[in-house]
């Protein structure tokens, strides 16, 4: 059984359409990349799929089944916009939502300090929740929806708020849910969180699936026609359009797609005469690339 069936659904807002014809088939124990630049049509899609805003054309199917009461309290659903009772102490919310997910009451409070020692919380229990800084708020949050140990995740931007070490310590909690059977979507523009972490992605522009499959799939699909180069003075051999189809240079580090056909080895012989080489490595082409790529045919 599919976790997510996604069949032909549309919607629209006036005459803008935020999604078009869409199609997602999402199998069970995985974790899936929804991908898009602003305004592609995500967050509306998420929105559909936990049946806050109905579909105009097609259906959505999670858990085997449309959408109830039942089968949402299967989901853990962290929004983009956050939302927290400010003045309520961190415990009492988490009781709170956790008995509103039907978590049996002698379990309640054994769920609530595993998780808050898990993120380092367990200190600030009976604090209020204004009294936490921004990137607490968002950890909070992240237990408030995974503390019923849903079968589905959905997560609209979870590193937003986030400092390196806790984006590190969320990143590895997710990868422990998904080995414990969970299957888990979220959306974000963190694109190498995204190629560290997913086994399949969904890229959609203007409303509409440009890309969809299992990551590494689709990076071979692109071949290693990728150059990624150190170097330290001139960088005038990018300037180079037989050899180079485009370029990212950030200085120091510059990424190359070459044209099709060239041989990487042309490119170092070319780049050593104008720069000091320390690093040339000849890859697939980063997932950032690719989605700049099919943003821009789209």
């Amino acid at each position: 059984m599919d976790v997510l069936e996604i069949n032909n659904v549309s919607k629209s807002f006036g005459s803008f359409k935020a999604v078009k014809n869409l199609y997602i088939s999402l199998p069970q124990n995985v974790i899936y990349g929804f991908l898009g630049p602003n305004g592609a049509g995500k967050t509306t899609t998420i929105r559909m799929i936990m049946d806050i805003i109905m579909p105009d054309e097609g259906e959505i199917k999670v858990l085997g089944q449309r959408i109830s009461d039942k089968i949402k309290d299967r989901i853990g659903y962290l929004p983009e916009e956050r939302g927290l009772y400010k003045k309520m102490k961190v415990n009492e919310i988490l009781v709170f939502l956790s008995r509103l997910k039907r978590i049996k009451q002698d379990n309640i409070n054994k769920k609530i300090d595993y998780w808050l020692e898990r993120f380092e919380l367990i200190e600030w229990k009976n604090k209020k929740v204004e009294e936490l800084s921004k990137g607490m708020q968002q950890k909070l949050q992240f237990i408030a929806t995974i503390i019923h140990s849903p079968e589905l995740i959905i997560l609209d931007e979870p590193f937003a708020g986030l400092d390196p070490i806790n984006t590190d310590l969320l990143k590895n909690i997710m990868l422990e849910l998904k080995e414990q059977g969970t299957t888990i979507i979220f959306s974000t523009h963190m694109m190498e969180k995204v190629e560290k972490i997913c086994d399949s992605i969904c890229l959609i522009n203007k409303g509409e699936k440009v890309l969809d499959g299992n990551l590494k799939k689709i990076k071979q699909q692109y071949g290693k026609n990728t150059v990624r180069i150190e170097y330290s003075g001139s960088n005038n051999f990018l300037n180079n359009k037989e050899l180079i189809k485009s370029y990212n240079d950030y200085g120091q580090m510059v990424e190359i797609t070459l044209n099709p056909g060239v041989d990487a080895q042309k490119l170092l012989i070319e780049a050593i005469k104008e720069a000091t080489i320390s690093k040339f490595e000849v890859t697939e082409p980063s997932l950032n690339d690719i989605f700049i790529e099919k943003v821009k045919e789209k």
